[in-house]
């Protein structure tokens, strides 16, 4: 009897090691994958940026339309006093980005002061590169200002969905939704309309032409409706349930990389009748490309299912409102 009580314990402990070098192993290997989707996310973040200042130097600022965002406050500035619009555009997030990581913290703001760095950059390149020898920037579709601004707001929206799709921000009005979300009962959605709606307002006190806020709010709209589009909606949440052989691995990693909450639900296997653990973990849309890069470099045999969720309350989410 000892003899076989020996045998059960020397497979528990080998049972044991095993466990500890497959998370060992599995540590390692997020870790190298996840220098390699770091790098890809700012690839993607910086081709977003690219493109989305093509959208503004040919479609924007040539026809003096204001978007929303700090890019339409360095547009109002530019056309009220020449004022080259990716300074001002940087010298404002570098205001913001100071009184954010204050109150939000550096990890907040990583890629986004990666973003800010790239906006500004590409602003002055483009803006360099097509303008006329007179100083003028060319109309590129002509006499046509509507088509221009639905261009302009198709790229500009599809360009953001890319930086945000790749874990990034443009900052600006996002940092200070950010801010007022985090000591007002106020959604970052809500926020942001309200920011664009002032912003693009604005422009009436330097054309005294509703007709051009008008066509902001036209691309705003456009720009917003594109985005949510291809991100089906950034601020919406998501709930996953992981059925895996390595549960308590993947756990670790999404409460480690993503600061998620996982609920592990005990359960059993109908055909097996083996027992099997169950996470449940509620997240943000934009957090769910890291969610799934994390349970594939673990388990990529792993059964996972993904749902929309409307109404999600509590720490990290929305407050109960009543």
């Amino acid at each position: 009897m000892s003899q076989k009580k020996n045998q059960i314990q020397g497979a528990k402990e080998q049972f044991t090691q095993a466990r500890e070098q497959i998370a060992q192993a599995s540590e390692r290997v997020i870790k190298h994958i996840h220098v390699w989707d770091e790098i890809k996310d700012y690839f993607f973040i910086s081709m977003g940026c690219a493109i989305y200042c093509v959208g503004f130097c040919l479609f924007m600022l040539p026809y003096e339309f204001t978007p929303g965002g700090m890019t339409g406050v360095s547009a109002i500035i530019y056309y009220a006093t020449g004022f080259p619009s990716q300074y001002s555009y940087f010298i404002i997030n570098a205001i913001l980005l100071a009184a954010g990581l204050k109150i939000l913290g550096f990890k907040f703001f990583t890629k986004t002061i990666y973003a800010t760095i790239n906006i500004t950059f590409f602003l002055g390149l483009f803006q360099n590169i097509i303008r006329l020898p007179d100083g003028t920037l060319p109309q590129v579709v002509g006499d046509q200002p509507f088509m221009a601004a639905v261009l302009g707001a198709c790229i500009e929206g599809a360009a953001l969905a890319m930086v945000f799709v790749n874990n990034g921000s443009t900052g600006g009005t996002d940092i200070i939704a950010a801010i007022v979300n985090k000591y007002r009962n106020f959604s970052m959605g809500r926020v942001l309309m309200w920011l664009d709606f002032i912003i693009v307002s604005s422009s009436f006190f330097v054309f005294h032409d509703w007709n051009k806020v008008v066509t902001g709010y036209v691309i705003l709209l456009i720009s917003m409706i594109l985005l949510d589009y291809t991100m089906t909606s950034a601020t919406q949440s998501v709930q996953f349930t992981i059925i895996s052989n390595y549960p308590e691995e993947i756990a670790q990693a999404i409460n480690d990389e993503v600061s998620r909450g996982v609920t592990i639900l005990h359960g059993q296997g109908w055909y097996s009748k083996q027992p099997r653990q169950v996470l449940i973990v509620m997240a943000r849309r934009r957090e769910s490309t890291q969610i799934f890069r994390l349970i594939k470099h673990i388990d990529n045999q792993a059964f996972v299912t993904m749902t929309k969720v409307v109404g999600v309350y509590g720490e990290g989410f929305d407050h109960i409102k009543t």
